[in-house]
């Protein structure tokens, strides 16, 4: 990931060539990505056999058994992984699966090597090829099996990706398959410095296995600590490496100024109480409760009441031709929630058009987006977006917008009530509606949530996501939240003509009717925390739509802004537009501890970040909470589980809610 401005592009996706049997062969390498003859068995002997597996997973003292791999390819390592574990583990392990690819398989490519496996591996191949990510650079996550089996994919370069990972100065993990193209076509994936980070972020007794027998390799690793060892090979291959961490490497001193990282990790949580049933609360509690965590979700009134009680919402992203931050994440936080809302709808949990649709949002280019260049980034991934002129969006969206602009295949609308409840139907998760306001504070290493009346609850840690209200708790006055007022308006869908199929994003937004209601918005008034409706904000609503679609302008016109129903709500906002997710600061502490930074901002404090034990964060959504939420609630759970964070290091950074403090010593010291 670049933050710095650079052009955005996708990744280049990977060219191929295919044997007569249907194996695939990498055109730029010249190499088989496995056996044509038994890609599967291949698979077993070198990496799950040369691992040692199944037999450790049964031998395994922790709740998850983790796996790192280097060249993810066609996910064959991955698949027969997975099954193998659901066949031969015990059922209470949990699989987290990392993977990094530069050069991913295009979608198509990907389904083509899954019609080539045998039938015990055409579920999960499906499944795979279901929640496939474009070739978007950063991490993407994908469930499996109710959220037992995690995968990680970072699309991006290895030695970055490790680096990356390595910063955090955690021993995550148990088995390393490294497969790569071979060391003499593909040198990169076999330098030697990627066998230090390996060696950094392996636990005790972590495991290496590759079907290389190439000597460079086997001295690298055994420099790295990992004793090695030949064994057969699979085929025609004579040998093969495998070899177990026996001399694990010091940790390595802290980089820069490590002032997102808590200084000390906790273990993973039993329980969390979760303050707030939006939909923010509501991600949050599913995540942790998938790893195995026990929920306490406390509402102070019904559930998707206040900022998540809209009829509909948009799942929405904004697109740049440069990178930065705010845009880096929110397309990977927008890429993650389509995969999570999809889920609810194949589970059932949801049901289309009732709930929600995710066929596609139309996205009118205004006057800040660069349509022109977008495009050419945007032609080798139409599964990501496309440019329409204004006649192809109206095949699309059945009405003509004013203008050209985007179309969002992964996006839809939904009713977020609906969203909230279905994600905290799952199991391990207690609802407490209607409780009131809570007074939440930490007691004997414990967080306490009491309520009016005595009633009381308890847990290991907690997650503040009360939007506007999360300052009022547990001593976070601190947090520069603002009320952000909108002001959504509804007219019956015979006030215009035409047939609005998809959501259409503009100035404003309008979804399509739902139960013969349109609903469209929304009004944007920051620091106004009035909850009452407005005649002249319903008018700006109509006059906003009327723009969009000029075939309706003459009837919304003509409508009387006092006879439109609506809803006035609250959104909860940061100065940065960035939502807050992750560990509470302790402030003093923290100002204390990077006082320095006041006087030269560049200065290096090689010390971790002091903060409250167990309290995180998910707040400041802002009116992009449908799609920011699941990606905010995966990186808090992985951050509270010690897991490897679902975002790059610098991205995960950026939603630190340590950084307005952070801030703040900086300017303090009158450095730009």
């Amino acid at each position: 990931m670049d933050p710095q401005q650079a052009p955005w592009r996708p990744l280049a996706t990977a060219e191929l060539d295919w044997e007569p049997g249907g194996a695939p062969r990498s055109r730029r390498y010249g190499d088989i990505y496995f056996s044509p003859d038994d890609g599967p068995a291949e698979s077993r002997h070198v990496f799950l056999a040369g691992s040692g597996l199944p037999r450790r997973w049964r031998q395994h003292d922790a709740p998850v058994f983790r796996v790192g791999e280097l060249g993810f390819g066609t996910g064959l390592n991955f698949l027969v992984t997975l099954a193998a574990l659901q066949r031969e583990a015990p059922a209470g392990l949990r699989l987290h699966y990392w993977a990094v690819e530069a050069e991913p398989l295009r979608a198509e490519d990907l389904a083509r090597c899954a019609r080539a496996l045998p039938p015990s591996l055409a579920a999960p191949a499906a499944t795979l090829a279901a929640q496939y990510p474009p070739p978007v650079p950063g991490v993407h996550r994908l469930c499996f099996d109710d959220g037992r089996i995690v995968l990680d994919l970072y699309w991006g370069d290895a030695a970055a990706a490790l680096a990356d990972l390595a910063s955090h100065g955690r021993r995550w993990f148990d088995a390393w398959y490294l497969d790569g193209f071979a060391p003499a076509r593909n040198a990169a994936l076999w330098e030697e410095a990627l066998w230090r980070d390996l060696a950094r972020l392996s636990r005790p007794g972590a495991t290496v296995a590759t079907f290389t027998a190439a000597g460079r390799v086997r001295r690298g690793l055994a420099a790295a600590g990992f004793a090695m060892a030949r064994r057969e090979g699979f085929g025609a291959k004579r040998e093969s490496l495998h070899g177990q961490l026996a001399s694990p490497p010091p940790a390595a001193a802290e980089d820069g100024t490590p002032w997102d990282l808590p200084e000390n990790p906790a273990p993973a949580p039993s329980s969390a109480l979760i303050v707030g049933g939006g939909i923010a609360g509501a991600c949050a509690a599913a995540a942790l409760a998938r790893r195995g965590v026990a929920v306490t979700v406390l509402e102070a009134g019904p559930v998707a009441g206040r900022g998540s009680g809209n009829a509909q919402g948009v799942l929405f992203t904004r697109l740049s031709h440069r990178h930065a931050p705010l845009t880096d994440i929110a397309l990977l936080a927008y890429l993650d929630a389509a995969r999570s809302y999809r889920a609810l709808f194949d589970a059932g949990r949801l049901r289309a058009g009732d709930d929600g649709e995710l066929d596609g949002c139309f996205h009118m280019a205004g006057p800040k987006v660069r349509l022109d260049q977008l495009a050419p980034a945007l032609a080798a991934v139409p599964e990501l977006a496309e440019v329409l002129d204004p006649a192809a969006a109206a095949e699309r969206l059945g009405v003509t917008p004013a203008a050209g602009g985007l179309w969002l295949p992964h996006s839809g609308w939904l009713h977020p009530a609906a969203a909230c409840r279905a994600l905290l139907a799952g199991s391990g998760i207690t609802l407490v509606e209607h409780c009131g306001e809570v007074a939440l504070a930490r007691e004997d290493g414990r967080w306490r949530a009491l309520a009016e009346g005595g009633r009381h609850w308890s847990a290991d840690i907690a997650v503040v996501a009360a939007g506007v209200t999360s300052a009022d708790l547990a001593d976070l006055h601190w947090l520069p939240l603002r009320p952000i007022r909108g002001q959504v308006s509804a007219l019956p869908a015979a006030a215009v003509t035409g047939n609005l199929r998809a959501p259409f994003c503009h100035s404003g937004y309008v979804t399509p009717p739902r139960d013969g209601i349109l609903n469209f918005g929304a009004s944007f008034a920051p620091g106004d925390a009035d909850r009452s409706l407005r005649r002249d904000e319903h008018r700006h609503n109509l006059e906003a739509l009327a723009d969009a679609v000029p075939a309706w302008a003459p009837a919304l016109r003509a409508v009387d802004a006092a006879s439109v129903a609506g809803r006035a709500e609250l959104r909860c906002g940061a100065p940065d537009y960035l939502p807050l997710a992750g560990p509470a600061p302790v402030p003093a502490a923290f100002r204390e501890r990077y006082a320095g930074l006041s006087r030269n901002a560049r200065a290096a404090v090689p010390a971790r970040a002091p903060c409250v034990p167990g309290l995180y964060l998910s707040t400041g959504h802002g009116s992009r909470g449908l799609s920011s939420a699941p990606l905010a609630a995966e990186l808090i759970a992985s951050q509270a589980c010690d897991e490897p964070p679902p975002l790059p290091r610098p991205l995960a950074r950026a939603l630190a809610p340590a950084r307005f403090i952070l801030r703040e010593l900086i300017r303090a010291g009158g450095t730009p």
